[in-house]
């Protein structure tokens, strides 16, 4: 089978998907509905078209690779694992938290005893440029309703898997609670000690062996984002002009319009392709 294109899936998971009513299941031990805990404006929207293009595609997709942002609960990202000092509880979502301000005691670990390995975490995180440490609210749960796979999508995989006789490649990345996890091929801090951290080489090179890699997913302010500029800047070959954003496939975190924008123009002037699904 010809490895010419690959459907690169970024985190399409259900955690992040603005979900109707009526694709929303009942938990049976609260009775409540489980709703997703960081929704993307328009990223149901952006999977049932990625579930279109994976039944157009059929056999023409040599493969497909998924990504799956993959959190324990108590994460350096999480409130649990903070206490804010003026509150004495968990900071809200959406708080971010400056190394200055663990120093100065605004918020400090839960458990005291991290507080030096949490700072050393933040001034490497700051020194890098690219984040401030943000509190989420807690995603993306191991083992979670919010974790799985958005069902258009996964049917739709599921469907090509039996058609083609060939598995789905399933990425995890995130499972490592001391560090921010946006890119599905590095971590924001890389822990020497967990390679699940380091630059992930053999993802690098079996997207570098097709001829044609498409990308979609979420979001793209952060987790899509982070991935294809890491893509870009490692990809063996060096040949981005083969990496195809489906800009369909693709929304941001509200607020961070401007961000998603500024990266498709930056990877379309390093040559990176924008396309919509339809089109492909």
């Amino acid at each position: 089978m010809s490895m010419a294109t690959h459907l690169l899936l970024i985190d399409p998971q259900n955690d992040f998907c603005d979900l109707p009513e009526d694709w929303l299941p009942r938990s049976p031990v609260s009775g409540e509905l489980l709703r997703p805990a960081l929704p993307v404006a328009g990223a149901h929207a952006d999977m049932l078209r990625a579930a279109a293009l994976v039944q157009r595609l059929g056999g023409t997709l040599g493969a497909v690779t998924l990504t799956l942002d993959s959190h324990h609960r108590i994460d350096v990202a999480h409130p649990g694992f903070w206490v804010d000092a003026v509150t004495g509880q968990a900071p809200g979502a959406f708080t971010p938290i400056t190394a200055a301000q663990v120093r100065a005691g605004a918020y400090r670990p839960r458990d005291g005893v991290q507080q030096a390995r949490v700072l050393a975490y933040l001034d490497a995180l700051e020194a890098a440029g690219r984040y401030t440490l943000m509190v989420w609210p807690v995603h993306c749960q191991m083992g979670g309703w919010g974790h799985g796979v958005h069902a258009g999508l996964q049917a739709a995989l599921d469907a090509w898997a039996d058609a083609q006789g060939r598995s789905v490649e399933v990425v995890t990345k995130g499972e490592n609670p001391w560090t921010e996890h946006y890119s599905a091929l590095q971590a924001e801090v890389p822990d020497v000690d967990d390679e699940r951290t380091l630059l992930n080489q053999p993802l690098l090179a079996a997207l570098d062996r097709a001829d044609r890699v498409l990308i979609a997913g979420e979001a793209g302010s952060h987790c899509v984002r982070a991935t294809v500029e890491h893509l870009a800047a490692h990809l063996p070959s060096g040949r981005v002009g083969k990496l195809v954003l489906l800009t369909d496939c693709i929304s941001p975190v509200a607020g961070f319009e401007a961000q998603q924008a500024a990266f498709l123009a930056d990877m379309q002037a390093r040559g990176l392709q924008l396309a919509l699904s339809t089109e492909v």
